[in-house]
């Protein structure tokens, strides 16, 4: 079998792919529509970002069977229009985590110590040791915010300085705290307010954009130091710069921008500022491990071996993924709404029942959709059907599975429970109808049945008359255009039962809204989910 190499790897996963018998031709040098005219020769490709592989170029690959990023992303790989072929695509995901860490704190002992801005200084021909006076990492706390492989490599490395190390995320559970020795923040704000030194390792979202702003920026002890290794837009720049204009932010590392490459930025003559470009990733022992490691994923593919890091979907009978197909979306929706209702800071157990006859199917993707529901945009990589219940054992999250195969009162049923702490919030649902429409059957408790939308609120309260309105009028109110409502009623305590109302609506529907909501007499809590 043929292996093309189409861009510069590491040594060591050529030889790697020679080693396992693979033919191997070298085209990183390869002039203009070379690929297209030869791209139907090879069993196998290795990449990295320059190459795009378009549906096009994809349709031309009458033998390709595996293609390997050497990288994190896929975004220049139609991995649709490779799946549909049954072409195996994955990536090295891992390959960069550490070299990302270490430039973490790199960079932390950079701006703790004036180290460019000495040198500038020094080469340039001033000896002013008192200028450049610093702190010590030792009994400062590091705030982290995003807690995943970089972030808790990050704090393994830190805790070696003698470092005192709070984080807060959500989708780690409390054992994985206990066992870095890192103390568990209820909420990001504890970060915000207890840390000396603040990094966050988040994934670019739309809810993280612009996390860092000028909120933020007022809950923090006067004179932090910031560090954005992860994404630029996580930071709002003209917020970091007031908050380094007025003393609220002692100084600020960045090694990624809002666009790049950059050269010119407000930010960059600042003397208490510390900038590189891009380097996170950028060591020769990452280059030549996601050469390697993508090398491993195309060998695999090709003589029968396991793809640990495959980005599409995993080979399950045509017969069952026609049976599967319409509750796959369903549990990854179960899957959200069950953590947007737990009132823990921390998931640590998932469990996911399949009830009805799908439980006569091989219903692993079912258990996959419910974690990508719950870890989507909470990860560092992209979160898919091969690699969800990986970024959930290695966050400590505790995944179970069961299938009965009879349902009460539907033919199919999927319950999902996501466990926090002392709290556990149970959701159930299932499909109906010619088209499939999921619908949600219970939530906090409580039976109804809803066709689920792109947008909902949950409120628990207390069931008295005009509780339905006074959530109709506040919604109006926000411009919030209600598209259906359902209530179920719950045996409560003395003070009377309770129910919860669900409803759906056209747009998102704003925290504050619901918070507004939840504070007035009568209600006891609230959610507002986006699927």
């Amino acid at each position: 079998m043929k292996v093309l190499v189409k861009e510069k790897i590491g040594d060591s996963g050529v030889e790697l792919l020679r080693q396992a018998g693979l033919e191997v031709e070298l085209g990183a040098d390869w002039p203009d529509g070379e690929l297209e005219r030869r791209i139907g020769e090879f069993d196998g490709m290795l990449i990295r970002s320059a190459t795009k592989l378009t549906a096009e170029l994809i349709d031309r690959a009458d033998n390709l069977k595996a293609v390997g990023r050497a990288g994190v992303g896929v975004d220049n790989v139609d991995v649709e229009a490779a799946t549909r072929r049954g072409i195996v695509v994955a990536n090295a995901p891992q390959s960069n985590v550490i070299t990302a860490a270490e430039h973490t704190l790199a960079l932390l002992l950079a701006l703790a110590r004036n180290v460019p801005q000495a040198h500038a200084s020094l080469v340039g021909g001033a000896w002013d040791r008192s200028k450049y006076s610093g702190v010590e990492l030792y009994e400062k706390t590091l705030g982290i915010v995003g807690f995943g492989r970089i972030g808790q490599l990050v704090a393994q490395r830190a805790r070696g300085f003698g470092m005192h190390v709070i984080a807060f995320d959500t989708f780690i559970a409390e054992e994985r705290f206990r066992e870095l020795g890192v103390e568990r923040a209820e909420t990001a704000d504890a970060v915000y307010a207890a840390a000396d030194f603040l990094t966050i390792h988040l994934p670019k979202t739309p809810e993280t954009e612009g996390w860092l702003n000028a909120e933020v920026f007022a809950k923090c002890k006067d004179g932090v130091r910031v560090l954005n290794v992860a994404r630029g837009p996580l930071v709002v720049d003209a917020d970091l710069q007031a908050a380094l204009d007025s003393g609220k932010v002692g100084g600020a590392a960045l090694d990624v921008f809002q666009t790049e490459p950059i050269t010119e930025h407000p930010l960059f003559g600042y003397p208490n500022v510390v900038v590189t470009p891009h380097l996170g990733a950028s060591t020769a022992e990452a280059t030549d491990r996601a050469g390697y490691q993508a090398a491993e994923q195309v060998i695999a593919a090709l003589t029968g071996g396991t793809v640990t890091s495959a980005v599409n979907a995993p080979a399950v009978a045509g017969e069952d993924l026609e049976l599967l197909g319409p509750f796959l979306p369903l549990a990854a929706q179960l899957g959200k709404i069950a953590t947007a209702l737990t009132a823990g800071t921390s998931v640590d157990a998932v469990e996911v029942e399949v009830l009805g006859r799908l439980a006569e199917r091989d219903v692993r993707l079912v258990t996959v959709n419910v974690l990508k529901g719950i870890l989507a945009g909470h990860t560092e990589e992209d979160v898919n059907d091969v690699n969800a219940p990986a970024l959930a054992e290695e966050r400590g999250i505790a995944v179970t599975s069961s299938t009965t195969e009879r349902a009460r009162d539907f033919t199919d049923l999927v319950r999902v429970t996501v466990v926090c702490g002392d709290d556990r919030a149970r959701v159930v649902g299932t499909v109906l109808g010619n088209r499939d429409r999921p619908h949600l059957l219970e939530a906090w408790g409580s039976r109804f049945n809803v066709q689920l939308e792109p947008h909902l609120a949950i409120f628990r309260y207390r069931d008295r008359p005009g509780m339905i309105g006074r959530v109709g009028t506040a919604l109006g109110e926000a411009g919030v255009n209600i598209v259906s409502a359902a209530v179920g009623r719950q045996p409560g305590d003395a003070d009377g039962d309770e129910a919860v109302m669900v409803v759906t609506a056209d747009s998102h529907v704003p925290q504050e809204v619901v918070d507004a909501i939840v504070a007035s007499d009568g209600f006891v809590a609230g959610r507002t989910v986006s699927l």
